[in-house]
């Protein structure tokens, strides 16, 4: 049987992770430079570079420009990493364009211009580009994969960046310091242009000012704008959370920067950007049967910090109790913080294992939870995971990885459409 273009892709999924930009500059150029035919922001940082850039795709949108969207991962199918004009690809408008990506790896290969294949994000990324050129867009928002000194990105010339957050996450690739995570952060910094940053640790702080400083990029700091804090405050905001106000600061000025670069987008827009994004599986909530699901892709230490925050915030206000949480988590993330940062905000945790190979097992996350003073249940299943915490009345959070967000999501779905 033919192996499809889209399933090819997948299949480079084996060879995991490769940093460097030598792959994606051979592939980009032999398909004739499609990254330089359209202008671009990149978005990076530790948590909120998606839901930023969503926010500012839809306020391009908005403006009445031909945007692009793309970021990573997808938490249900392929085509929501690529959006164009708010909407995903078509399947086979996809399919086409892997196809012409997969023959020119395959020619590199053949020539010997590429050692060896390149990774499914080198070539999703190509794909992007391409996808972008064929629909002529004017202004594309490209979310940073991971890191972003050698991430596949980084190979844009962008008009403006922002670097939403620094914070511990993959130090295996990173660096295990906050300095060293920063110093790839900042490698999305080009000279002259605009960087617009979130609340960063001093020590990330002092790495990204002497970068841009260096480069001659121009730093726009949102943490100490008490005049941008009042006005996103007062914005009813599409996502929820008190740390997507953060991520709409960093968003406002962003846009900003982009419209004093000659790409027009007025003051209505931003709002709409703000107040409209639609970006699932943060803190997205279901109702099945009487029982209220909030999905949250928080997957790291930082971002469990916010969910907790935000439950914390919840319980205060309705007065109800803990809610149940339903986690999974891969091998290389710290599950024990995740689950110490969560505890004090729920009064039950369900642990079961996401659908990927790297995934902690249920089993393995109960035994680290009760490191943490937690009593956890394990069940492998997630689907019967979610149907024993609705069963139990109150709030249910399914969170700890995407890949477990993705599955229960898409069950979630197809329960409330019938």
């Amino acid at each position: 049987m033919t192996q499809s273009a889209v399933e090819f892709l997948f299949s480079l999924e084996r060879f995991g992770m490769k940093f460097g930009l030598e792959n994606i500059a051979r592939l980009c150029e032999a398909l004739g430079h499609p990254e330089r035919t359209f202008a671009s922001v990149i978005v990076g940082g530790t948590n909120g570079k998606g839901s930023v850039t969503a926010m500012v795709d839809t306020a391009l949108r908005a403006a009445g420009h031909r945007s692009g969207r793309y970021t990573s991962p997808h938490l249900q199918r392929l085509e929501e990493r690529f959006a164009i004009d708010g909407r995903e690809v078509p399947p086979d408008v996809l399919e086409r364009t892997a196809d012409r990506v997969r023959q020119t790896v395959m020619d590199l290969v053949a020539l010997g211009s590429l050692e060896a294949l390149p990774t499914f994000f080198e070539c999703t990324t190509a794909i992007a580009f391409e996808l972008f050129r064929e629909a002529n867009v004017r202004v594309a928002a490209l979310e940073v994969g991971l890191g972003g000194r050698l991430d596949a990105t980084n190979i844009v010339s962008p008009i403006a960046a922002a670097i939403v957050s620094i914070d511990f996450d993959h130090q295996a690739q990173l660096g295990t310091t906050l300095a060293s995570i920063a110093a790839e952060k900042a490698g999305i910094v080009k000279p002259g242009i605009p960087v617009v940053c979130g609340p960063l640790p001093d020590e990330a702080l002092r790495v990204v000012a002497d970068v841009c400083a260096v480069r001659g990029a121009t730093l726009i700091r949102t943490d100490a704008d008490a005049a941008l804090a009042r006005r996103v405050a007062e914005l009813p905001l599409s996502l929820a959370g008190d740390h997507q106000r953060a991520n709409a600061a960093v968003a406002v000025r962003l846009l900003e920067a982009v419209d004093g670069l000659g790409i027009h987008v007025a003051a209505d827009a931003i709002r709409t950007g703000l107040t409209t994004t639609v970006w699932p599986g943060r803190l997205e909530a279901f109702t099945i049967k009487g029982c209220r699901v909030l999905l949250d892709a928080a997957h790291n230490p930082a971002g469990a910090r916010a969910l907790a925050a935000y439950l914390a915030r919840l319980r205060q206000d309705s007065g109800g109790g803990g809610a149940i949480l339903i986690f999974g988590a891969m091998k290389d993330k710290a599950a024990e913080e995740m689950l110490a940062a969560l505890a004090p905000a729920v009064s039950r945790v369900i642990c079961t294992t996401a659908a990927n190979p790297r995934a902690l097992t249920a089993g393995e996350l109960a035994a680290i939870a009760e490191r943490t003073g937690l009593y956890a249940d394990a069940v492998p299943d997630p689907v019967i995971a979610l149907a024993d915490a609705c069963g139990c009345g109150g709030l249910v959070v399914v969170a700890g990885s995407i890949f477990l967000i993705g599955p229960v999501r898409e069950r979630l779905r197809r329960d409330t459409l019938h």
